[in-house]
């Protein structure tokens, strides 16, 4: 079988992004300084990262039979992602809390996933064909465990590229990591997995020690201003960060990395060059105030990378 393209499977949400300087305490009412409302999610975005990093993109999941959910149908559309989704009208389809700093453009973030919730392994292999086909696959773990595991079991067995892409970091078998080509986790997620504090470039590699002792086959570990970490068995690089300009908001820029890495990987890029793709798309989506809407076009992150 021809492989080609990238196959997601995550959660798409709404995301409801307030700017303020502070976040409230219990109890208190604060003013804030702007907000926005657009797609979300981490599947949803990775997949929209992919796709306008060049790649032919198919994207699973479930959402609701409502305005949300006509909204991610809307949003899949005008991004040319081929959805194999399930719409119910026994959940609502999925929405996110978004603070964001005002000036420093750091971010919490209250994720509910709403319809996406309910995806089963049954929901993965009624979309097997996709990922059988894909040339990488990418999850993460806003969906349920058993729906990633399925999705990555699939995908190994057919020989593809696999990315887990384990955030929200969340209790689950170690087993699943030996069916992981890349496991990409940030600071906060390699130390809950490992329990290692990445605090430097000796704590990620020992994090990506560990990791690679639960069975990857390779640990990417993503390190916000400091770059980025390729830490493999037989070699450990340090990829330094992409600055496109003034940071205005980080959220959404982990998505833009994973996008950006499977969408070089399904190119057929040498993985190093695939993390640098990554990178240089991060760094493009954190000079833009949004999540899905800051991923950047092929041509700005290749433009990026020629410097």
């Amino acid at each position: 079988m021809s492989k080609t393209g990238v196959a997601v499977l995550g959660i798409f949400v709404v995301d409801l992004a307030f700017r303020a300087g502070d976040m409230p305490a219990i109890g208190e009412t604060i003013a804030g300084s702007g907000f926005a409302m657009g797609p979300g999610g981490k599947g949803s975005n990775q997949a929209v990262a992919a796709a306008r990093a060049g790649a032919d993109v198919t994207f699973i999941s479930r959402i609701g039979r409502d305005a949300f959910g006509d909204l991610a149908i809307k949003t899949w559309e005008t991004e040319g992602i081929r959805p194999r989704v399930a719409r119910t009208a026994e959940a609502p389809t999925g929405a996110a809390f978004i603070y964001v700093h005002e000036t420093r453009g750091d971010n919490a973030i209250i994720v509910v996933s709403g319809a996406a919730d309910g995806l089963s392994p049954t929901d993965v292999d009624a979309a097997a064909d996709a990922i059988r086909s894909s040339r990488v696959f990418v999850t993460q773990l806003e969906q349920p465990v058993a729906a990633a595991q399925r999705g990555l079991e699939i995908a190994r067995a057919a020989g593809s590229i696999t990315v887990f892409n384990p955030a929200p970091a969340g209790a689950f078998d170690d087993s699943l990591f030996a069916l992981c080509d890349y496991v990409v986790p940030n600071e906060t997620e390699a130390e809950a997995l490992t329990g290692i504090a990445v605090s430097d470039l000796a704590g990620a590699r020992g994090a990506g020690d560990a990791l690679l002792a639960k069975g990857a086959g390779t640990a990417l570990i993503t390190l916000g201003e400091r770059g980025a970490l390729f830490h493999g068995r037989d070699r450990s690089l340090h990829v330094p960060p992409f600055a496109a300009g003034k940071v205005v908001e980080t959220a959404g820029a982990g998505d833009a990395f994973v996008g950006g890495f499977a969408a070089a990987l399904a190119g057929g890029a040498d993985p190093l060059e695939a993390v640098r793709f990554g990178s240089a798309t991060a760094g493009i989506s954190v000079t833009r105030a949004g999540t899905a809407p800051a991923m950047p076009q092929r041509a700005e992150i290749e433009a990026l990378l020629k410097g």
